[in-house]
């Protein structure tokens, strides 16, 4: 290959991970705002999970109390959709859930998460997704 091929190899090498790396820092952005603070003061979000174009399910940790929290929020808010959010502890059993008509969020859902792992997910609509087993605290 000759060096002008190289050098424009690498150019468009580096445009793409510089488009790669902008994609991830704007959906890590407009997960952080669609999230919104909805589990309350001191949770930090660890994860979320895209439901396509309806949603994002978030789950969330505050360090200080050992919980975890899942939020399902719609990014559209409208007339009310059956929408779902829900977390449980793996091995020793025990979590929660919320589910129903809602217009824009589905949640908060709180579980003990210190000294176990957790599965979370949530639904709007027909659209489902499962995270887990993970997050160990």
């Amino acid at each position: 290959m000759s060096a002008a091929r190289r050098r424009r190899a690498a150019s468009v090498a580096g445009a793409l991970a510089l488009t790669a790396a902008a994609t991830l820092a704007a959906t890590g952005t407009a997960h952080a705002a669609g999230y919104n603070g909805k589990c309350g003061a001191g949770y930090r979000l660890v994860e979320s999970a895209d439901l396509g174009s309806v949603g994002t399910v978030h789950l969330t940790w505050n360090a200080s109390t050992g919980k975890n929290c899942v939020v399902t929020v719609r990014n559209s808010p409208g007339p009310a959709v059956w929408m779902e959010a829900w977390v449980t502890r793996l091995v020793t059993g025990g979590g929660g859930i919320d589910n129903g008509d809602y217009t824009s969020y589905a949640g908060p859902v709180y579980i003990d998460g210190r000294n176990t792992c957790i599965a979370f997910g949530g639904a709007i609509g027909s659209v489902s997704v499962t995270r887990g087993p993970g997050h160990c605290n």
